[in-house]
């Protein structure tokens, strides 16, 4: 029979190593149940960790795109906003241009000059408003003011371009008294000139800065919309010509018959601009739905893709708040016999 020397030392050594290892256990096994995931997912998974990485990032793309469909959702609603400024206000020259009559007064045109120059100053306020560092209507040239103030101080090119075109047509200039004398019709083909301006490359050479091609925004991993509309689409040419018109020509001691033409061409223009910016809102008003719609089906994404990870990554509660309880029991007896080992000595023997 052989026998071998046991020291307590050696004991304690065995036991504090047993102390270790209990606690490194006991931290792995707390953190499992207070997260319902393992605490080790390379240790517990082996071969299935890249399973659990792919899904982790799938998550992750997902919620950046909720992300960045919450900053497209504000660019919406924003310019949603500014439309529905501009209409009201292009509403407001509307119903002062419907005042006008034949026996229209001086007074009268002057007072609704001044109200339609207004409106139309609070409109090109809106068009170029801003969100997030984007203007709104700017399109793709987000980066500049989309749309030039006709009324600036130290005048316009547009301005400038108006009055050379009414001089270059008319032969004289839109402040002579001459201005009296022009026939309704002579004024009409001029006004069809204008219109054609409004219309033509003109408009982004004197008026706009802003691009042809809205923004648009990817709203799903599939999906993409245009997210705004620009100052170049038909409703915010036909306001300004509409407001041009208006505040240039009524009131210059025009002939009854001359100022009824100016009258009714600024009123259908402004009236044709407000369905064109009403038909705006509703497009932008279909792009809010479908980015509504593209959130919710991400949402579903997730939820799908997150139980399938919880079903990999998961631990049950039980069995860990169960193997917690054991583990503590087992560091505390631990501890008491690594306290009982290291009072023993030879000299409580002799």
């Amino acid at each position: 029979m052989k026998t071998s020397f046991v020291s307590t030392l050696a004991l304690q050594n065995a036991l504090r190593l047993q102390v270790q290892t209990g606690q490194l256990a006991l931290t792995r096994a707390q953190k499992e149940a207070s997260t319902g995931q393992y605490a080790d997912f390379g240790l517990s998974l082996g071969s299935r960790t890249a399973d659990a990485v792919s899904l982790s990032n799938s998550v992750g793309q997902l919620q950046t795109m909720i992300d960045s469909n919450s900053i497209v959702n504000t660019r919406l609603s924003s310019a949603q906003d500014a439309l529905g400024q501009i209409s009201d206000s292009a509403q407001t020259a509307l119903d002062a241009l419907l005042g006008i009559t034949g026996s229209s007064g001086g007074s009268q045109l002057a007072s609704v000059q001044n109200t339609v120059r207004n409106a139309f100053e609070t409109a090109t306020g809106a068009a170029n408003l801003s969100a997030g560092g984007e203007y709104l209507f700017g399109g793709t040239n987000s980066g500049t003011p989309p749309l030039a103030g006709y009324f600036a101080s130290g005048g316009s090119s547009a301005k400038t371009a108006f009055e050379n075109s009414f001089q270059t047509f008319f032969g004289f200039t839109i402040d002579d008294p001459s201005v009296a004398g022009i026939p309704g019709s002579q004024m009409s083909t001029f006004l069809d000139q204008v219109a054609a301006d409004f219309d033509g490359p003109a408009w982004q050479t004197d008026w706009s800065s802003a691009s042809d091609m809205p923004l648009t925004s990817r709203i799903n991993t599939n999906e993409v919309i245009s997210t705004s509309t620009t100052t170049n689409s038909e409703g915010f040419r036909k306001l300004a010509f509409g407001a041009v018109i208006s505040v240039e020509l009524l009131g210059r001691n025009l002939s009854p018959d001359t100022q009824g033409v100016v009258a009714q061409r600024a009123t259908a223009a402004i009236g044709n601009a407000i369905s064109a910016i009403d038909a705006d809102r509703a497009t932008l008003g279909v792009a809010q739905s479908r980015v509504k719609q593209a959130n919710d089906n991400i949402s579903n994404q997730i939820d799908l893709v997150t139980t399938r990870m919880n079903d990999l990554e998961g631990v049950d509660p039980y069995e860990a708040a169960t193997r917690v309880n054991a583990l503590a029991t087992q560091l505390e007896t631990s501890y008491a016999l690594t306290s009982r080992i290291s009072q023993l000595s030879l000299l409580n023997y002799l």
